[in-house]
């Protein structure tokens, strides 16, 4: 087997190098995979950071670069290179990475920290002015626009919800919408909402044709789809509400994925694949910002280490031991558990084995793949696989396992 690493996180955008400064403070053999020349995902892009606690003002890519270097102290490797598969290997245990040059990465856990990319129009001048008066997150640069006029494209309940909160900072919103007057594609409440606001209006049945400026946005070109007809509207500046494109294609038939097509995690950041994490804006999630992509990192890492030791004790401790072993599925918080105990380690004294407990809580992954269901549940294990199982047992049943 080539080199294997305790951990390959996949993207190196905040929730990537997060989950790379706890990984490898743990002292887990880290590898970071970056499509990108530049780390730092979506954040490295924005001009300006002001919502990072403790950061009181930065621009993202000087924030991502002390991330990097955060990374560099605890020896992160990092590599670039285009994931294109993510599977579990024969052993069940093992990940294979493979990458777009050909390479085939082994690794006892993994990291995706793909992100996900706000969805471009292709409007004429959208990506010049992207940063410079096109803005995809109200929540990132509301305070930027205080007191001056701009435009919202999009009319679901992310463009409506975000244009009320624009209102609290901006002069007014006028939202271009492509529907007739007083259709909107967000909910009731939204749309009350946004109605009753006197900071918007609505330009229907309409789209931005051409975002223009100098340096900076100053206006768009607003096209009438029934009549044709094209308008110069002023703004200083124009966000984009139409949705979001999470980085997931390859990992289409591998994990569980959301009908957007994001990720499902648990609250360890698991995904449907044991030993596979997902942190920051590809995770099927509320709220996408840096500070929740960092937490997301931490709570993936500390969860990846937890996993490879657990699948490395389970292997040294049972499916490799040379003698039978008894292993305990139970939780030191089930009375039923507590009063087996002291039987099971009468009986492993008795019979020479060792006795080995699984906390069904803590070891939720093991226990499924024995199809643990009920605790306690006893199993005696010879060469590494079950030999004899008893579920629930009273103390006189336990000389069955052996």
């Amino acid at each position: 087997m080539s080199e294997v690493y305790d951990v390959i996180i996949i993207g190196g955008g905040a929730g990537g190098l997060s989950a790379g400064v706890y990984c490898a403070r743990g002292k887990m053999k880290t590898l970071v995979l970056e499509s990108s020349s530049n780390t730092g995902g979506q954040c490295a892009k924005t001009s300006e950071l002001e919502n990072y606690p403790g950061i009181v003002e930065s621009t993202g890519p000087g924030l991502m670069n002390m991330f990097r270097a955060h990374c560099d102290k605890f020896g992160v490797e990092f590599q670039r290179a285009q994931v294109t598969g993510l599977a579990l290997d024969s052993d069940g245990f093992h990940k294979r990475v493979t990458t777009r040059d050909g390479q085939t990465l082994m690794a006892k856990s993994v990291i995706i920290g793909t992100g996900a990319n706000p969805r471009v129009l292709g409007i004429k001048g959208e990506r010049e002015f992207t940063a410079k008066g096109v803005s995809y997150c109200a929540t990132c640069d509301a305070d930027f626009y205080e007191d001056l006029d701009i435009i919202v494209v999009g009319s679901g309940n992310t463009a409506v919800e975000e244009s009320v909160f624009l209102t609290k900072f901006v002069n007014s919103v006028r939202m271009v919408v492509l529907h007739d007057e007083g259709v909107l594609d967000a909910d009731r409440t939204a749309q009350e909402q946004a109605f009753a606001n006197d900071k918007i209006s609505f330009i229907w049945n309409s789209c931005v044709d051409e975002i223009c400026g100098d340096e900076l946005v100053n206006g768009v070109k607003i096209k009438n789809l029934k009549t044709g007809e094209i308008t110069d509207e002023a703004c200083d500046g124009v966000f984009m509400f139409v949705g979001t494109v999470p980085m997931t294609d390859f990992l289409k038939d591998t994990i569980e994925l959301s009908k957007g097509g994001y990720i499902v995690v648990d609250d360890k950041q698991e995904t449907s694949m044991p030993g596979v994490f997902a942190a920051g804006d590809v995770c099927d999630k509320f709220l996408r910002q840096v500070v929740t992509a960092a937490g997301d990192g931490a709570v993936a890492a500390v969860a990846a280490d937890r996993y490879v030791q657990e699948e490395e004790h389970w292997s040294e401790s049972v499916l490799d031991a040379e003698k039978d072993v008894l292993v305990a599925f139970w939780s030191p918080v089930d009375p039923k558990s507590l009063e087996l105990m002291p039987h099971l380690e009468a009986l492993a004294a008795d019979k020479g084995l060792r006795l080995v407990t699984m906390d069904t809580y803590k070891s939720r992954n093991i226990a499924d793949r024995y199809e643990v269901s009920q605790i306690p549940t006893v199993i005696r294990f010879s060469q590494g696989e079950p030999a004899s199982r008893l579920e629930a047992p009273a103390a006189d049943q336990l000389e069955k396992l052996v």
